[in-house]
């Protein structure tokens, strides 16, 4: 439990535990999402470039709700913030009712990026959040074993989600096509949001009746308390690259989680929307939740930049096997992407805050905008796909794996030189703030 323990000797494994739901709880959202694209071009008769705005509704959300989720963590603290965050996301999970009815595109946009406020709020406040909850030494392992049930998210939500949606469509054929449309306003798509709603006005109770204290780390009191100003955000190149490293991390995440249906239907004969649907959420996000469970321990034995390098590598190596093809061999591939990019959120998160003191509120505001990386990449692999095919379309997150290699190669160069012009390259401590 030391991990849990900050220098005031209060132990938070409880505060964390209860943290971890909320982690749970948006990447099961993120889950539904990924199977939308391939339920939206079926029952809605779109194309892969239209189909990508699903993520781009989503992403947008984060984009323009990040740096007011900052100001409202600022404002409320923690536990303030979290609660704001749970209640915009219920109210978009209840949304999908009316929007069953009303049966358009756009409905169903509106209500994903109401959702995608909320997890704004929740994403802006959990990730540095965790990293503060004990020793600053072990925050990365930390902010690994809560994004391990964010992994547990990513399973169950196409697994649930894509009972109801592509349970009740078929998934597949024309008919089963001409089907959906006819019941876009079936209990169908809203039953998985609707059950969202419910939990997470259960979720809003119990944080409103539990103990969060609010944390700041130690850089961040001593500059209060003294009035002496901190380096800019824009002047520290571990951070502004980190931003960077975010935002092409997310957009290929999105664009592999987006179109691994339209992957495997192309390239595994006899594949359909429903099989591919259960290797999605089975395999890929079982991956995916392995490889976050194993990066906790990864980035406890070695220097985080240097496992964010070599899993990069790795997720390069695998995305290039996936463009060629090659039958089971690129699907093999990409199943090894998922696992490999397990880490690569939470260690940049950690990698990029660290040091920023009375600004990290700010930075983490500003990482979790530039997940809007994810609005961009589907809708360019989708109009690659439709011109050409979905392998070639898989260039894009391909390209962004090689940058994020040389961020962590260079983290510690550039950290050191941010510490060295007013910051510190120690790691900093944490004491609760009432």
């Amino acid at each position: 439990m030391k991990m849990f323990t900050t220098q005031d000797g209060k132990n938070l494994f409880v505060t964390f535990a209860l943290v971890t739901t909320l982690f749970l709880l948006w990447g099961f959202c993120n889950g539904m999402i990924d199977i939308l694209n391939k339920h939206f071009q079926n029952t809605l008769h779109i194309n892969k470039f239209q189909s990508g705005f699903v993520q781009f509704a989503n992403y947008l959300g984060y984009f323009l709700m990040a740096i007011p989720a900052g100001l409202l963590a600022k404002r409320f603290g923690y536990k303030g913030g979290i609660i704001i965050g749970l209640v915009l996301i219920a109210a978009g999970a209840f949304w999908f009712i009316p929007a069953t009815k009303i049966g358009t595109y756009w409905a169903f946009l509106t209500g994903l990026f109401i959702l995608a406020t909320g997890m704004t709020c929740l994403e802006t406040i959990a990730n540095p959040y965790a990293t503060v909850l004990g020793p600053p030494e072990s925050g990365a392992t930390r902010i690994n074993m809560a994004q391990t049930f964010n992994g547990l998210g990513w399973i169950l939500g196409p697994i649930v989600g894509g009972y109801f949606v592509f349970g009740k469509t078929g998934g597949e054929g024309a008919a089963a096509a001409t089907a959906a449309v006819e019941t876009a306003s079936n209990a169908g798509l809203y039953i998985p949001y609707m059950g969202v709603g419910i939990v997470v006005t259960i979720l809003i109770i119990v944080f409103a009746m539990a103990n969060i204290p609010d944390l700041h780390n130690e850089e961040e009191v001593k500059a209060e308390a003294t009035g002496k100003a901190v380096k800019p955000l824009w002047t520290r190149q571990h951070f502004t690259l980190g931003v960077l490293a975010q935002f092409l991390y997310v957009a290929a995440q999105t664009g592999i989680f987006s179109f691994f249906i339209n992957y495997l239907v192309e390239n595994v004969q006899g594949m359909t929307d429903m099989k591919a649907k259960d290797w999605l959420g089975v395999g890929g996000f079982g991956l995916f939740m392995a490889g976050r469970f194993c990066g906790s321990f990864v980035v406890g034995l070695m220097k985080p930049q240097k496992a964010l390098t070599i899993y990069a590598v790795i997720c390069f190596v695998l995305s290039l096997l996936a463009m060629a093809g090659l039958g089971m061999v690129g699907v093999v591939a990409l199943f090894g992407t998922f696992f490999f990019m397990s880490i690569m959120f939470p260690t940049i998160f950690a990698l990029s805050i660290r040091g920023l003191g009375e600004h990290t509120k700010l930075g983490s505001s500003l990482l979790v905008m530039s997940i809007v990386g994810g609005a961009i990449c589907p809708p360019l692999m989708g109009w690659i796909a439709d011109i050409s095919s979905m392998k070639v379309g898989f260039a894009i997150p391909t390209v962004c794996f090689i940058f994020i290699a040389i961020y962590g190669l260079l983290w510690k160069k550039l950290e050191s030189k941010d510490a060295g012009e007013g910051g510190s390259d120690e790691p900093v401590s944490v004491r609760p703030v009432h």
